[in-house]
């Protein structure tokens, strides 16, 4: 499917100029959004919105002749929906719909055998930094880690037996900014077979599609920007070769980590406004990012939305905009980071992202404790690093959330004589 473009229009907030620069919108996306797989013609009775298909069997004309579908792990007309949905905004021909993002990571690794190799970018999400280090690595892979920002590093961990390179960007929580297309032709420039994976979670398919910068395939925990609204879990695999399509259908089959009907139905109906939700977490997370950035309460903020984010002008030439996802250093200790977290009353303490609501975590302590303590120290994931996830409250109260919390940690300092 050809990727055309339009021109972007971007929120105001409090400095436009921010937003400037960045790669035009995809075209037709809200159109897609809302109406490829959801064609009421597909239906009898012309529904406008996709019936949820809770029949786990289906009715054939005779042995071995059904009209499409079979069993409901094998396939299923809800699924079939929100699969053609996500693959028209990843600009994709097949899309493959799983029981979570560690359920399409486990799936594509079942692509390959027990002494392939595979590279992975060093800072990502500590489930799949857990998954390959202590899983597929004790399986027989041949699993490393390198800092795929350095186009160097890159080169020279490849290895002969290197089948996959796995891509994170931004990375969870450092937010560091992977050159896809730089990535993608390196590889394939070395060996055309190897497969090139983007995890475009916190991204979505609103502001980048790594498919049409190279990579093979795009993944997601659809958990959540997709769908949105923290209640389904939920991954997605979107590609455009015959090939490895058909070697990961028959893996979403076999291995069987399918999502429920209505689950898909769920994620279906949150992705109809991505696009709007996308919007607002940019604008939102922008004007928090700049408030924090000019707060001598923190250290130092991460968003690739501010001209301070080292990899900020790559951002802007494979990226339409940034998501809600924002990581800063608070001054201070550990004390200071429990402190701000705990006084915080908009945003809930709670894991995961990408929802309406605006979360906050530590991820030392919370989504990245897996992570060993000597590599969270090199990957600067410290006592004082905070995520937030920006969701989509009044921009005013938001602010005002993350100044009283920070007054409050400040004041921790008096009673401990810090």
């Amino acid at each position: 499917m050809k990727v055309s473009r339009i021109n972007p229009v971007f929120p105001n907030h409090q400095n436009d100029s921010s937003a400037a620069g960045y790669q035009p919108l995809f075209k037709s996306f809200a159109t897609d959004a809302i109406h490829v797989g959801s064609e009421p013609e597909q239906w009898n009775s012309r529904a406008v919105v996709p019936p949820i298909s809770l029949s786990t069997t289906f009715k054939q004309h005779g042995p071995g002749k059904h009209a499409g579908f079979d069993y409901s792990r094998s396939g299923n007309p809800t699924r079939s929906c929100l699969e053609r949905a996500v693959a028209a905004l990843d600009g994709a021909q097949y899309c493959l719909a799983l029981a979570s993002g560690l359920a399409a990571t486990l799936t594509i690794t079942h692509l390959f055998k027990a002494g392939d190799g595979i590279l992975c970018m060093n800072d990502v999400y500590g489930g799949t930094n857990r998954y390959f280090r202590k899983v597929a690595a004790e399986v027989g892979f041949d699993v490393s880690f390198a800092d795929l920002t350095k186009l160097e590093l890159l080169k020279a961990a490849l290895k002969p037996n290197t089948k996959m390179v796995w891509i994170e960007t931004p990375t969870n929580p450092t937010m560091k900014v992977v050159d896809i297309k730089g990535c993608s032709d390196i590889v394939h420039e070395h060996n055309k077979d190897i497969i090139v994976v983007v995890d475009n979670t916190f991204m979505s398919s609103y502001f980048q599609r790594p498919l049409a910068l190279g990579a093979d395939i795009c993944m997601y925990s659809a958990t959540k920007y997709i769908n949105g609204h923290s209640d389904v879990v939920m991954g997605l695999i979107s590609l455009n070769r015959d090939d490895i399509y058909e070697r990961l259908k028959f893996l979403q089959n076999a291995l069987g980590a399918v999502p429920s009907p209505f689950d898909c139905y769920m994620c279906n109906r949150g992705l109809k406004t991505l696009h709007v939700r996308m919007k607002q977490h940019f604008k939102n997370a922008m004007a928090a990012a700049q408030f924090l950035e000019a707060d001598p309460r923190v250290d130092k903020v991460i968003f690739p939305g501010l001209p301070s984010h080292p990899q900020h002008e790559l951002t802007k030439r494979q990226c339409t905009g940034c998501p809600g996802m924002i990581t800063f250093y608070i001054k201070g200790k550990l004390e200071h980071a429990s402190t701000f977290l705990s006084s915080l009353k908009l945003f809930a303490l709670a894991e995961s992202l990408g929802g309406y609501e605006s979360l906050a975590e530590h991820p030392a302590i919370m989504t990245h404790a897996s992570v060993s303590e000597n590599e969270r120290k090199e990957l600067g994931i410290s006592d004082t690093l905070i995520r937030l996830s920006v969701g989509l409250e009044d921009e005013e109260d938001i602010i005002a959330d993350l100044n009283q919390a920070l007054a409050a940690a400040v004041s921790i300092s008096v009673d401990l004589n810090i």
